[in-house]
């Protein structure tokens, strides 16, 4: 195989991520021209951290349509999501509105992908992010991560699954809602 082979096969390989347990990484990006947002701006509530090579490509749109489908499920969970790519914000902003996505992008686009580097999901050879998925909980740690072949939508299910694990943590052992409180009678 010759080196240049060898770099393909390489870049086409899923790196491995920050892994749960791990404390995410704090962050601020535009997610406009004129506005910034940070990732300790959520503390207290789960975060979908959605890093995607690039918008307009087939596969991006796809996830990050189906993403929007499936929005009203994580927000069932109180979930914040973000998709964070290397695109500027004026390409997030017309992305944004030709896909009528109902969600924040960020752009790391400058220094560029420095967040993704921060998450080990920075594709050097190429010079995007790699399709991967944190969890974040409340409290900035990593609950759940996973990194997706660059060409393959990873779809929604084991978001969905890490938040489901993530809510059966925090709920009481005694089973009873945050907030409600049991009488005597366990009522």
């Amino acid at each position: 195989m010759s080196t240049n082979q060898n770099e393909v096969s390489k870049s086409q390989k899923p790196k491995s991520a920050l892994p749960p347990g791990s404390q995410a990484p704090d962050f601020t990006l535009p997610a406009t021209p004129d506005q910034k947002i940070s990732l300790s701006d959520f503390r207290g509530r789960p975060v979908i951290l959605a890093f995607y090579p690039a918008d307009w490509s087939p596969v991006c749109g796809d996830q990050m349509s189906l993403y929007n489908e499936v929005l009203p499920e994580f927000k069932r969970f109180n979930a914040e999501l973000l998709g964070i790519s290397v695109d500027g914000a004026w390409c997030h902003s017309a992305y944004r509105q030709n896909r009528n996505l109902h969600f924040t992008l960020l752009a790391d686009f400058h220094p560029k992908g420095e967040v993704a580097k921060s998450y080990d999901v920075y594709r050097e050879h190429d010079g995007v992010c790699e399709r991967a998925l944190f969890v974040v909980d409340g409290n900035g740690r990593i609950a759940w991560s996973y990194v997706s072949p660059i060409g393959v939508n990873p779809g929604a299910d084991g978001i969905l699954k890490a938040l489901e694990n993530l809510s059966a943590k925090e709920e009481p052992a005694d089973g009873n809602q945050p907030g409600r409180h049991a009488d005597a009678a366990g009522r």
